[in-house]
């Protein structure tokens, strides 16, 4: 396992260097790729002393708008990628994720709700994390309570609870919107999904739920593994599988709540990445677990580079993009899941 992780940890974290240098790279700004590479090399601490040949807009777009933004974008993918990891390993199910468990549009209620009544500084750039997390967790626990059915919960009744739920919280964010005036475009901020506009505050604010969620989830790697062959068998091997299952899923719900209060809601990045990675590594989630992180980076930071560089002088949400991707993906699963079952769902 340990050379596996090695090669395949090293492979994914190249392509993720390609990705950020290649998204560094291009913009619409106008600004060439030797300007771009030229403004970061004058950054390091013993050049930035020396006169350099760029103005201070081009130096602020590079360094405090696209350098913050690739690593946000990372940041971003990467707490979305581990919390659908989480969520499926627990649920045993490749369809769960973040967004069809109602948990992402849940998280953004709550971020809604703070900005409908101006809130956000109450206890300063954790205002809306905290609140998410909350409203987050709510939303995973109503959609649990109404799949459950004499004390089993079947995955396709759980999968269609978190579609009911999705829409209609859906509904609750659109009537806030139609209730709010000068902070209408904030909210719908929130129901595409960008990266729009975030600075390295937001950045910084994410390292920390990234820090707690990443080392738990790679400790509860095995027992994942053991999930597969069903709770009854985990708990003979010696897994404590309620424990487990609410250290997980509080886990996950966390790093949902943060990504969604810094990004907004941005769909399948937590369905499509984990089920590619066990497509190329396997079923160990001691493999996908940290793979997930790197591939969610990749996949947000692509679709970011895509939505900012798509069409002249005007950006496309975020969350379109990665719908625009995820959704046939989505849909192949259903189908082939289907297929697996004699034709029904």
């Amino acid at each position: 396992m340990n050379n596996k992780l090695f090669w395949y940890g090293g492979a994914a974290m190249l392509l993720l260097a390609v990705s950020i240098v290649v998204s560094l790279s291009i913009g619409s700004a106008g600004i060439s790729v030797c300007d771009v590479w030229g403004i970061l090399i004058h950054q390091l601490p013993w050049l930035s002393d020396k006169a350099v040949p760029y103005s201070a807009g081009e130096i602020a777009i590079v360094t405090q708008v696209r350098l913050s933004r690739v690593l946000l974008a990372v940041l971003v993918g990467a707490c979305l990628a581990l919390a659908g990891t989480g969520f499926q390993g627990v649920l045993r199910n490749p369809l769960a994720d973040p967004y069809t468990l109602g948990v992402a549009s849940g998280s953004s209620v709550g971020a809604a709700f703070i900005i409908l009544f101006g809130l956000q500084t109450a206890i300063g750039l954790w205002t809306i994390p905290l609140v998410a997390f909350g409203t987050g967790t709510i939303t995973l626990l109503g959609v649990f309570w109404l799949s459950r059915n004499n004390g089993t919960m079947g995955i396709e009744t759980l999968i269609l609870s978190g579609v009911i739920i999705q829409a209609f919280l859906g509904a609750f964010v659109s009537f806030m919107v139609s209730m709010s005036q000068g902070v209408v475009n904030q909210i719908l901020f929130w129901l595409m999904g960008s990266l729009a506009m975030r600075s390295w505050d937001h950045a910084f604010m994410l390292i920390p739920f990234l820090a707690i969620g990443l080392p738990v989830l790679l400790i509860y790697g095995q027992a994942l593994n053991l999930f597969v062959l069903g709770e009854r068998h985990a708990a003979h091997l010696g897994i404590r599988v309620e424990r487990t299952k609410l250290i997980v899923l509080i886990s996950s719900t966390l790093l949902t709540a943060a990504a969604v209060s810094v990004s907004g809601v941005i769909g399948f990045v937590g369905l499509v990445v984990p089920h590619l990675i066990r497509l190329l590594v396997g079923p160990d989630y001691r493999l996908i677990t940290p793979l997930s992180a790197i591939g969610g980076g990749i996949f947000v930071l692509w679709a970011d580079t895509l939505a900012r560089n798509l069409m002249v002088q005007k950006e496309i949400p975020l969350g379109v993009v990665t719908a625009l991707i995820g959704a046939p993906f989505f849909a192949y699963l259903l189908h082939r899941r289907k297929l697996k079952q004699g034709g029904e769902i």
